[in-house]
């Protein structure tokens, strides 16, 4: 086993500093691009179907992408705070390094590791993977898909370690492609007329108990299609003018994405109905093909490889500097602190999470469906650190009154507040309807106890003597 790197002995004003070994060649472009590209990936052409199947109703369906928009803009809110105040690599990491004791944030970091991050890496990359064999064969072995998905993990994380300028171009280009396939899908849709009796509630009186329930228990999906909007701030040190860079591309990216989703999804529902859309297996896919024939699904195929594709590459890129920066704080293997003396990238955490990512693909080929398996194995997991890191926007307040903050939570503390108890229903829903999933999550996070006893408390302890 490798040593770990002594912990650090930082004065406060190390969370706030804005000096990096890293390069800051990330522009607003390529930092809103990120943005987009994290956010767009997989979930907004397979989602939309599970949601419908567990909302089974058009109304409640849009409830679930309205509460989800909603709470991640809430959510943003509180990140610009936390970002513009601290612009260091890691994201939530460092947020929770700042406001609570370092166990949380070990804790934090090993479940990103281990469950979380690299879970989200495996769940779009085994999507790609799924999309592009199926165009060359319909029926596929679960085993070659897994093959495919972790060729693509090892083929970007290679690409990005070559330069955060040459990731920075990627982001725009990638976005750019799949925003114009997106827009199409919507003008295609409607190029026939609205389709009214579609958005008809296949059931009378949706908006019963059962009905709130099934919006928090679709919300898991709901929020992985919106996942990753925070991507920017893990590489907050390589962004020019950080403070007022991620913040704005933070509200811009957001904004933005939920207007095209809410119209994807009723391009969605007009071409299919809520009935088919529940029975759908890949719903950009099956919309297509009613529209426009088989011409239509080849493209969305297409569309679909180039959308997970460009985001597989932006989660290997944002989240990479979580495990550099838990690494140079003495929480993790001391090598993952290194950075390439040429092209300034922290090499070591990328392919260490390239391998990890490898494990849980080959892990998902058990369950039935790997996609739909992942998301349910850390979205509990998830769930408990966000409520953390948003609530460390009041902890911090009371921590570090003094501190400047360029950018503060727009309503406070009442947004926080409808922050936190949307991620709490969440988060009790999610635990009761994947129970088993759920718990894997946490029992793999708690496995970081160990570890923590062991090595990181017991180097710390050692350093002070």
């Amino acid at each position: 086993m490798l040593r770990l790197c002594c912990t650090r002995r930082m004065s406060n004003t190390h969370f706030f500093e804005e000096k990096t070994e890293l390069e800051r060649k990330l522009g607003l472009t390529e930092t809103l691009s990120i943005v987009v590209n994290r956010i767009i990936g997989s979930g907004i052409f397979r989602t939309p179907a599970p949601i419908m199947l567990i909302t089974a109703s058009v109304s409640i369906f849009y409830g679930v992408w309205i509460l989800g928009g909603i709470a991640t803009i809430l959510g943003a809110l509180c990140y610009a705070e936390l970002v513009s105040m601290m612009p260091r690599a890691g994201g939530p990491y460092v947020f929770l390094k700042a406001a609570y004791p370092p166990v949380v944030t070990f804790l934090r970091g090993w479940a990103m590791f281990f469950v979380s991050e690299t879970g989200a890496i495996a769940a779009v990359a085994l999507f790609f993977s799924e999309t592009m064999l199926s165009a060359i064969a319909p029926q596929t072995s679960k085993y070659l898909v897994a093959l495919a998905a972790i060729s693509l993990v090892f083929l970007l994380t290679c690409a990005n370690s070559f330069g955060i300028k040459l990731s920075g171009v990627l982001q725009n280009l990638f976005s750019f492609l799949k925003i114009s396939v997106l827009v199409a899908i919507v003008a295609i849709s409607f190029s026939s007329g609205l389709q009214q009796e579609n958005f008809t509630d296949p059931v009378d009186n949706p908006w019963t108990w059962g009905g709130l329930i099934s919006i928090f228990t679709a919300m898991r999906y709901g929020f992985f299609a919106y996942s990753g909007w925070e991507g920017a701030t893990y590489v907050a040190e390589e962004v020019k003018n950080a403070r007022k860079n991620l913040p704005l591309s933070l509200f811009l990216g957001i904004g933005f994405v939920m207007l095209l989703y809410l119209l994807i999804n009723t391009a969605y529902v007009n071409l299919l109905g809520p009935i088919a859309m529940a029975n759908s297996k890949v719903v950009a896919i099956d919309s297509m093909q009613v529209a426009i024939g088989s011409i239509g699904a080849i493209l969305v195929s297409a569309a679909i490889m180039i959308s997970t594709f460009g985001n597989v590459n932006t989660q290997i890129l944002v989240k990479s500097r979580t495990w550099y920066a838990m690494a140079r704080d003495g929480l993790f293997f001391k090598s993952l602190a290194t950075i390439h003396p040429t092209y300034k990238t922290p090499n070591y955490s990328l392919f260490a999470q390239a391998i990890w990512g490898t494990v849980l693909i080959l892990f998902s080929t058990t369950a039935e469906s790997a996609y739909e398996a992942v998301i349910d194995f850390f979205s509990f997991t998830s769930s408990i650190f966000n409520v953390l890191t948003f609530a460390s926007v009041f902890v911090l307040r009371q921590k570090y009154p003094d501190v400047s903050r360029p950018y503060k939570t727009w309503g406070y503390p009442v947004t926080l507040i409808i922050v936190l108890l949307i991620q709490i229903a969440f988060m009790l829903t999610t635990l009761y309807t994947a129970f088993i999933p759920s718990l894997l999550g946490i029992g793999l996070t708690l496995t970081g106890l160990i570890y923590y006893r062991y090595f990181v408390s017991a180097e710390a302890k050692t350093d002070k003597h």
